[in-house]
C-alpha cells in the first residue's frame, strides 16, 4: 500500500503542478499572466487577458486533476476484490485528488507557488464524485450569475462539496475518502484568504465577460 500511495501521490503532484494558464498566455499572448490582474495563473485571471484562453485553462487544469485520479485508480484497482479493497481504492484516489490540488497550488516549476486549485479540484472531484460536482457546479453558476464574483462562487462551492459528497458516497468510502476531500476544499478556501478580505471590504474585482 505504501508503494502505491507514493507512486500515485508523486504522479498526481507532478500532473497538478503543470501551470497551463501560464504556458497558454505566454505562448499565445507573449506575456506572463502573473504580471496582470490578480497575478494568479488560474482560469479567472487568464480569462481577464483572453476569455478563450481562460476556457482552455479551465479545460487543461480540470483535465490534469481528472487524469491524476484516473491514474491513481488504475494503480489501486487491481486489488479490488471486496469491501476492504473499496476502502483502499478510496484512499489512493482521494490522495491523488489532494496531491493534484497541492501540485497546482504549490507548483515545483514555479518555486512552489501557483494558483488556487479550483479547476484542478473540479476535475479531480469529477473522477471521484461526478454527481456531487454537478450539484456544486450548478451552485457555482448561480452564485456567479447573481454577484459576478468568481472568488465567492469558488469559496462557497469548495465549502459545499465535501458536504454533498459525504451525503452521496457509500458509507464504506466515507472514512477513507472524505478526509481528502475536506483537506482539498480547505486548501482552496485558505488560498482565497486575500479574496475573502477584499469581499468583506467590498473591494473585490468582479469578472463580467459580457462587458469584455
Amino acid at each position: 500500500m505504501l508503494a502505491d500511495c507514493i507512486v500515485s501521490g508523486i504522479t498526481a503532484y507532478l500532473l497538478g503542478s503543470i501551470p497551463f494558464g501560464l504556458v497558454l498566455v505566454r505562448v499565445f499572448r507573449g506575456i506572463d499572466v502573473r504580471t496582470t490582474g490578480s497575478g494568479n495563473i488560474g482560469t479567472a485571471n487568464v480569462a481577464r487577458v483572453a476569455p478563450g484562453l481562460g476556457l482552455l485553462t479551465l479545460f487543461f487544469d480540470s483535465a490534469k486533476g481528472l487524469a491524476a485520479v484516473l491514474i491513481g485508480r488504475a494503480i489501486a484497482v487491481h486489488r479490488l476484490s471486496g469491501v476492504s479493497d473499496l476502502r483502499y481504492v478510496a484512499i489512493i484516489t482521494g490522495l491523488s485528488a489532494l496531491m493534484a490540488v497541492i501540485g497546482h497550488v504549490f507548483s515545483v516549476w514555479l518555486k512552489f507557488k501557483g494558483g488556487k486549485g479550483v479547476a484542478t479540484a473540479m476535475g479531480a472531484f469529477l473522477g471521484l464524485m461526478p454527481l456531487a460536482v454537478l450539484v456544486c457546479l450548478v451552485f457555482y453558476i448561480a452564485i456567479y450569475a447573481i454577484w459576478h464574483y468568481t472568488s465567492l462562487a469558488s469559496i462557497l462551492s469548495a465549502a459545499l462539496f465535501p458536504i454533498v459528497a459525504g451525503v452521496m458516497m457509500a458509507p464504506v468510502q466515507r472514512p477513507a475518502l472524505l478526509p481528502f476531500l475536506i483537506a482539498a476544499s480547505l486548501l482552496i478556501i485558505v488560498k482565497h484568504h486575500e479574496n475573502i478580505g477584499r469581499l468583506l471590504a467590498g473591494t473585490e474585482n468582479r469578472l463580467d465577460l459580457k462587458k469584455r
